[in-house]
């Protein structure tokens, strides 16, 4: 395990020299159909890359925005960033055009490092302000002189000197640049050991991006200061391209979000277990269902090559019955919760103390708050202090005063509560909160981990209606709905055949038009059941309404829904209407 005594300095430049120091000959990066450089080339290749930068003009405290997706490249360009004392912006590859631009503008970045499948995103960077521009896949300059001869000198950092800025992809509105620093950075990548260490015999496999700043302090710099070794695809993660590469990798440690293994257990483990009759009894009996997801565990395990030992879970609150569904097939998870302004972690359990319904224990060193809790029920919003909290929000001490208080306290917006063993549990969010009529707190989330459970919801939002109403907005697994249609009308459309045979005129048309409508009926149908099944399985006062579909819903970076693009009181297209 790896200490600040061991770096010096909670700083790039300190934690980079130990690395190559103590690991010089291992495996440190590589592509998943390339073969690893090591810790020494990965040194060679940043000195190169950060002589590059200073030639060309690049100064401590310049901004150099870094759009791509993870790779080595991805890395090395970090390190050169920060090590030469500049400020890295990472942008997610997902942003927009518009985003992007609007987050070169905000950062006043004068240089950018770009890869070429994502360049269309920048198509005049003069207009920008943009003077340099590099080429990420190659680490070549595209755009700019060579201005300055002679070695990189001897940059002097502070551990409170700037490191990043990171535009977050929020569930709430426009993004803001979270300002943090080497020490915030740092700082995290080792007190995050606490919940899993690392060594230089791990594998990770990479399939997250390093500009969400869960992957890269979790996902990347804790797994280089340890010397371990990090595989990054060449393509998105979908299942033609995740698969081989497990099996190649065989990985012993993995981050993820939510939404994935939700669905892995949606789409594959239900089915499965609820497909027979038979089956399907002995499944809603407890005993068998942990039988059953023992076996199902042993196999998951084999998908993900065998030798999975740490499956980070973080970015978003974990579906309850998910989660035990993984604690029952002994899978090793672990969850993480924090925000891009805690850098990010702030609690946690590791794979052997998870316990379903909670986060875990504080990380050492951070200090955790419930403020105005409830007296009945002890929910209040989470607060933190600690050297992972950002600086402030960049260029904007308005936003950083209403979230960051003189003594170094910040709200995260989070509802949660502390248990009598200093364990974290949340509730929601305090924005999402909903009033309910008679005054009682009603939190979403909630009702969508309930609406979610029904097997053909494929993900869900509850918002606020008129005149306090509770509207359930849902998207809907079409496959599995289509298929559900058609298993309902097969004996009404008998009946219809022979209705149709012994009728005449107008009753034929009837018959006909009933029958051309029949899927859009059961649609329908399905949302009353929708509607029945959350309002059967929640108190009296969070019963929704409605129920309402959407095609789909808009997500961040980490697969969170976007909130705030969804209010009942504007206009929400129904699914299937353009």
């Amino acid at each position: 395990m790896i200490t600040i005594e061991d770096l010096g300095t909670y700083t790039f430049p300190a934690l980079l020299n130990n690395s190559l120091r103590q690991f010089s000959d291992l495996p440190a990066l590589s592509f998943v159909s390339g073969e690893p450089i090591t810790y020494e080339e990965v040194g060679k290749k940043i000195d190169h890359f950060r002589e590059l930068l200073y030639r060309s003009g690049v100064n401590k405290g310049d901004r150099v925005a870094l759009l791509g997706s993870s790779s080595p490249n991805w890395a090395i360009a970090y390190f050169a960033i920060t090590t030469l004392g500049a400020i890295a912006v990472p942008l997610l590859p997902d942003f927009s055009r518009n985003e992007v631009e609007s987050c070169i503008r905000h950062a006043e970045a004068t240089s950018l490092i770009v890869a070429t499948r994502l360049a269309e995103r920048v198509e005049n960077p003069a207009a920008l302000s943009v003077s340099r521009v590099f080429r990420l896949d190659d680490l070549e300059m595209l755009v700019g002189t060579m201005g300055r001869d002679g070695p990189v000198p001897e940059i002097a950092l502070a551990e409170s000197d700037t490191a990043s800025i990171i535009y977050t992809s929020g569930t709430t509105g426009r993004s803001k640049g979270v300002e943090l620093s080497h020490k915030n950075l740092v700082f995290t990548a080792i007190q995050g050991q606490f919940f899993q260490r690392i060594n230089k015999f791990d594998v990770g496999l990479s399939i997250l991006p390093m500009s969400h700043v869960y992957e890269f302090t979790i996902g990347f710099l804790m797994f280089f200061i340890n010397g371990a070794c990090i595989y990054y695809l060449e393509k998105p993660p979908t299942v033609t391209t995740l698969l081989p590469a497990l099996k190649k990798v065989r990985p012993t440690i993995m981050l993820s979000v939510p939404l994935i293994m939700e669905k892995i257990y949606k789409n594959k483990i239900v089915p499965t277990f609820t497909r027979k009759p038979l089956v399907a009894a002995l499944y809603r009996n407890p005993v068998f269902r942990k039988l059953f997801h023992r076996l199902a565990g042993k196999s998951l395990r084999k998908t993900f090559g065998g030798r999975i030992k740490f499956f980070g879970i973080g970015g978003a609150k974990v579906d309850p019955v998910v989660e035990r569904f993984m604690k029952e097939a002994k899978f090793p998870y672990a969850i993480g919760y924090g925000l891009t302004e805690t850098s990010p972690l702030l609690a946690g359990s590791g794979p052997n103390i998870t316990r379903p319904g909670t986060i875990g224990v504080i990380m050492p060193g951070v200090e955790l708050e419930i403020r105005n809790p409830d007296p009945d029920t002890g929910v209040g919003e989470v607060v933190a202090r600690g050297e992972n909290v950002m600086k402030g929000y960049y260029r904007d001490p308005d936003m950083t005063a209403e979230v960051l208080d003189k003594d170094g306290w910040f709200r995260t917006g989070d509802l949660g509560i502390l248990d009598k063993k200093g364990r974290l549990s949340l509730k929601g969010r305090s924005k999402n909160m909903i009033l309910g009529s008679g005054g009682e707190n009603i939190y979403p989330e909630d009702i969508e981990f309930v609406l979610n459970q029904h097997p053909l919801v494929s993900e869900s939002l509850v918002v606020e209606g008129d005149n306090s109403s509770l509207v359930a907005l849902v998207q809907l697994d079409e496959e599995r709905l289509a298929e559900e249609a058609k298993k309902r009308g097969a004996a009404h459309e008998q009946g219809t055949v022979a209705g149709i045979k012994e009728a005449v005129g107008e009753a034929v048309t009837d018959a006909m038009q009933e029958m051309s409508h029949m899927f859009a009926y059961k649609r329908e149908e399905i949302l009353a059941e929708i509607k029945f099944f959350v309002n059967e399985n929640v108190n009296r006062m969070s019963r929704v309404d409605r129920v309402e579909p959407v095609e789909h819903f808009e997500k961040t970076a980490s697969q969170k829904i976007k909130r705030y693009l969804y209010n009942i009181k504007k206009s929400i297209q129904p699914a299937g209407k353009h």
